[in-house]
């Protein structure tokens, strides 16, 4: 009897400790998804798949109705992958230190939102991601075909994926947001709007028919500019546009760089700026022009950001290009959604990212809340804020849909361009490549060289940028202090991974 006894135990604690076994999922693969197929398609349910709670951590403040959206999106992921969903927005000025503590302290999360110029590289290089082709292929299958190559060559380090895309804009158009009450007021014709030069007669109008109102805001301005001329590397080594040689040189000597900053010095001394044109950002620009009190704020530009902004700040807005949209490595990878190494289900938090491409239902409830409490369906496709609700007094204001998925499935608002996502595939067939698209530089040979020229750069870039001294003189003593920071060296790593990287890309 006792034997038998012992018998039973044993053959339960086989049991279980099989069951164990199969629970034990590496970073690229989870036992609770093991044996099962739910991430494969948007239509597959979450059975046999046990409960799960999914972190989305992004950057955004956190919206009064945030908890009712979340226990929606919830009840249908129960249905979907059997997991629900805690959204997490970390205010943009508190980003960088509360998500470095949750990476040091090992804090467990699954996704993460990441940007080429929000550390997505330097990530890489810590693991702080989960390589994802493997898990795509098996549990994101929906993805590649949404995404296409581009997309996803472009979001590669070293030939492997860590993160994935958002689907939109692929590329960027440079211009700026315009008033519209000032535009009918001097009737301004943007439709011929090419070029800057074009733009310096109506902000000369501006100046001297509009007391208190300024021209242009906002230090991006430059930024902006430079992406639409360069495809930045690092330490000003960049590929110019329309390089048919994979060959980086220094803007500071090229004589396109140099005129358009003279350019600015001539715009400051107009007095066309801003006075906080140092420290001021778009969003201050957009507050200006909602006050009254600002004509223009430079943007990078996609189809229909005018009518986006309307809709969020609640002013009238229109948009002028100044220069076509052109694609880098960093446009690839301007949002991004990245699996966390601390993830305790990797493959359901894949499944989740799959839906994210393929299920507009989810999509649109993670934009823009629940329908009949935070918009209105005018159509199929397109929404409006239910009656008595504006832009200042909504519950759920969209957390930023550029950030999540595939934003082509993202409802439209009644003021918005119905074709707006047909314009957007135009606008992504005609932005110019980057001969060095996919090319990400790696920093680590050279790290102390550029710590030093980043404490050069600091010294002269921001009066660069905002045109109030002579920029010849300025960059012949930026030259000289950054030769002196090792720029040699960073100039030969750059040159050598770029030949190497040509070799592996032919």
């Amino acid at each position: 009897m006792k034997k038998a006894y012992h018998l039973v135990l044993i053959m339960m604690l086989c049991g279980m400790l099989a069951l164990t076994g199969c629970g034990k999922g590496g970073a690229g693969d989870s036992g609770e998804a093991s044996g099962t197929a739910a991430g494969g398609s948007g239509s597959d349910s979450g059975t046999g798949l046990k409960p799960y709670k999914i972190t989305l951590v992004y950057p955004a403040s956190a919206p009064k109705d945030l908890q009712l959206v979340q226990d929606e999106m919830s009840k249908y992921l129960t249905e979907k992958i059997n997991a629900t969903i805690e959204l997490r927005p970390i205010e943009w000025a508190s980003w960088d230190d509360k998500t470095n503590l949750m990476k040091i302290s090992n804090e467990p999360f699954d996704l993460l939102f990441t940007a080429s110029w929000f550390s997505y590289a330097k990530d890489v290089a810590k693991g702080q991601f989960v390589e994802l082709d493997e898990l795509m292929a098996q549990y994101g299958k929906d993805i590649p075909g949404i995404l296409g190559d581009d997309f996803i060559k472009g979001s590669k380090i070293g030939g492997k994926l860590y993160a994935l895309p958002t689907k939109k804009e692929f590329g960027q158009g440079f211009g700026f947001l315009l008033d519209k009450k000032l535009v009918d007021k001097y009737k301004f014709d943007i439709n011929g709007v090419k070029s800057l030069e074009d733009m310096e007669a109506m902000f000369k109008m501006i100046k001297d028919n509009e007391p208190g109102v300024t021209p242009i805001v906002s230090s991006k301005f430059t930024n902006t500019w430079s992406a639409a001329n360069y495809d930045g590397i690092v330490a000003n080594l960049a590929v110019p546009r329309g390089s048919k040689e994979l060959k980086a040189i220094d803007t500071l000597e090229d004589p396109k760089f140099i005129d358009f900053f003279k350019r600015m010095h001539q715009w400051y001394q107009k007095g066309w700026f801003d006075k906080d044109i140092l420290t001021s950002d778009a969003d201050q620009g957009m507050n200006m022009i909602k006050a009254g009190k600002a004509f223009a704020v430079a943007q990078s530009l996609k189809p229909g950001k005018d009518k986006e902004m309307s809709v969020t700040t609640g002013v009238d807005l229109v948009q002028v290009e100044t220069a076509e949209p052109f694609t880098t490595t960093g446009d690839a990878q301007g949002a991004m959604l990245g699996i966390s190494r601390t993830s305790k289900d990797p493959a359901r938090a894949m499944m989740f990212l799959n839906l994210l491409y393929n299920d507009p239902k989810l999509l649109n409830m993670l934009d823009w809340g629940i329908e009949g409490k935070h918009y209105v369906k005018k159509s199929d496709q397109v929404i409006d804020y239910p009656e008595g609700v504006t832009a200042d007094t909504q519950t759920y204001p969209n957390p930023g849909g550029w950030m999540f998925g595939n934003q082509f499935n993202s409802y439209l608002w009644a003021n918005e361009d119905p074709n707006k996502w047909k314009e957007f595939e135009k606008f992504n067939e005609r932005a110019e490549r980057s001969i060095a698209l996919g090319f990400a530089f790696d920093q680590e040979p050279v790290k102390s060289e550029l710590a030093s020229i980043a404490n050069v750069e600091k010294e002269f870039d921001a009066t660069l940028r905002s045109g109030a001294a002579d920029p010849e003189k300025i960059i012949a003593k930026w030259k000289e202090k950054r030769k002196a920071a090792g720029f040699d060296k960073v100039k030969a790593e750059v040159d050598k991974q770029l030949a190497e990287w040509a070799k592996a890309n032919p």
